[in-house]
C-alpha cells in the first residue's frame, strides 16, 4: 500500500485540485496538469518541491491508487494517450485513493497483536475494500464510499480501543515504564 510513481501516469499532479496557499505556490483546477509535470509524467522540480513551495506534494501518499487506476483500472492506458478517458480516470483517482488508505488502515491493524479478537473482522473487511478496487470503472464511481469508509471506521475504532486497553494493562502491571 504505498505508492509506485514509475507505473503512474501523474494522476495525483493531474486528478487532484489545490489552491494558493501555505502548502502551494497557486491555484489548480482537479483534472488540469501541473505546471511541473512533464510529458513523462514525472515532476520536473521533484528534488526541490519544497523550495519551490510545493509542501502539500511532498507530504501526499496515494497508496498506491496511482498505479491501480493507471495499470489496472485502466489498463495502462494513460490519460495523454486516450483522452477521451482521462475525465472518467480523474473521478476514478479519488475514489481508489480513499480505498486504498482504507486498506492501508486495515493492513496496519491486522499486524497489531492487541486486535487479534477482531482478526477475523479485519480480514473480512480488508477482503471487501480490495474487491471494491477490482470494479469497471463506471462501477467504481457508483459505489457508495462514504457508507463503506463508515463502516472500515466502526472496525478501526474497536481496534483503537482494543489497543488502547492492552496499553492500559501493561501500564497497570509496570506503571514506573
Amino acid at each position: 500500500m504505498q505508492a509506485d510513481c514509475e507505473n503512474c501516469f501523474g494522476l495525483c499532479c493531474v486528478a487532484l485540485p489545490f489552491g494558493k496557499s501555505a502548502d502551494f505556490p497557486c491555484n489548480k483546477d482537479g483534472g488540469e496538469p501541473c505546471s511541473n509535470l512533464k510529458s513523462d509524467y514525472r515532476c520536473s522540480i521533484h528534488g526541490d518541491l519544497r523550495e519551490n513551495g510545493y509542501k502539500g506534494c511532498t507530504v501526499f501518499e496515494c497508496f498506491g491508487a496511482g498505479q491501480k487506476v493507471s495499470q489496472f483500472t485502466f489498463a495502462g492506458e494513460s490519460w495523454r494517450g486516450t483522452p477521451e478517458k482521462a475525465e472518467l480516470m480523474f473521478k476514478v483517482f479519488p475514489i481508489m485513493h480513499q480505498f486504498h488508505e482504507m486498506l492501508w488502515y486495515l493492513n496496519e491493524a491486522l499486524c497489531i497483536e492487541a486486535c487479534r479478537d477482531i482478526h477475523a473482522d479485519l480480514m473480512c473487511m480488508n477482503k471487501e475494500t480490495e474487491a471494491l478496487t477490482l470494479g469497471e470503472p463506471e462501477e467504481i464511481l457508483r459505489i457508495d464510499v462514504v457508507l463503506h469508509r463508515f463502516r472500515v471506521n466502526e472496525l478501526l475504532v474497536r481496534a483503537g480501543e482494543l489497543v488502547r486497553k492492552e496499553a492500559l494493562v501493561i501500564y497497570q502491571l509496570n506503571p514506573k515504564n
